[in-house]
């Protein structure tokens, strides 16, 4: 059993509309080339480090357009879509957002939903700081969705530090983990590939990791810039798909006999011991 996707690397700007457009013609180029599903970045609706330019131009989800936009083409098209996810205004008292991943099937409908649970908190260099936590609200429920292509389970950007989660993920059922991102290039360089291949080869699952890339456009705030690469790696951990650093559309076939091939030839995923943490040796 298998299927193709599309993986989409776009530079999002901090214009809503704009980014929506664009996303809406790689989704129509992404089906008109095959794909059964295609994967969007991070963020796919606004790049922004102006909080007050992002409670200007974000939405609270039933009002979105950028939501509502992209399930019309996921109908139009009839194919499904992985909103890798979208800035969107919440009921918090502290006036964050979510950093919301969407699933969208082929009739348009919702068909699961993700609250990114790690935030980004770092200081990646002396001119690079992030505090996300101060902007968002972090989610607290990993999602697996159950579909006829796979059973997809659901994470966003930092999230892939933590492979406790990853872990979760395929102990529940997931066939194929999506990793939508806006890596800094700091730590795109760094970390990016070498990370997103051991979540594959740790859980035996593919990885779809579409990707903000380049410098972003900003009518406010401190301009941003990410790193790219976009990939899509098998569970045994090859790499089947690197995008680049240019924006646009790749496809991948996935053939979900390679999860069960890899969890046969060393099924870590199923070997969990229980044990103990010492501070140090008894005496």
């Amino acid at each position: 059993m298998g299927f193709t996707a599309a993986l989409i690397q776009m530079t999002s700007s901090d214009d809503p509309a704009t980014n929506l457009e664009q996303a809406r013609a790689y989704l129509r180029e992404a089906a008109s080339r095959g794909a059964q599903i295609a994967l969007t970045p991070e963020v796919t609706n606004c790049i922004s480090s102006s909080k007050a330019h992002q409670d200007r131009v974000l939405c609270h989800q039933q009002d979105d357009p950028t939501l509502a936009g992209l399930r019309e083409t996921a109908r139009e098209t009839g194919i499904w879509v992985l909103i890798g996810s979208l800035a969107l205004k919440t009921d918090d008292p502290r006036g964050r957002f979510a950093n919301r991943s969407f699933l969208i099937d082929p009739e348009g409908a919702i068909h699961s939903q993700y609250d990114k649970i790690h935030m980004f908190d770092v200081q990646v260099s002396e001119s690079e700081t992030y505090r996300e936590s101060a902007g968002f609200r972090a989610g607290s429920e990993a999602v697996v969705a159950q579909t006829p292509l796979a059973n997809f389970g659901l994470t966003v950007c930092y999230d892939l530090r933590f492979p406790h989660l990853f872990r979760a993920l395929a102990k529940a059922g997931a066939e194929v983990l999506t990793l939508p991102a806006a890596f800094s290039p700091v730590t795109g360089v760094a970390h990016w590939e070498t990370l997103v291949r051991a979540r594959a080869i740790e859980t035996g699952c593919f990885v779809l990791a579409p990707a903000q890339t380049g410098r972003h456009a900003a009518s406010e705030g401190r301009p941003r810039a990410t790193h790219g690469h976009a990939l899509a790696v098998a569970p045994w951990g090859e790499v089947l798909l690197d995008m680049g650093t240019e924006p646009g559309v790749g496809l991948v076939s996935i053939d979900l006999a390679r999860v069960v091939e890899a969890r046969d030839r060393v099924p870590a995923l199923f070997h969990d011991r229980d044990f103990t943490t010492s501070a140090g040796a008894k005496a």
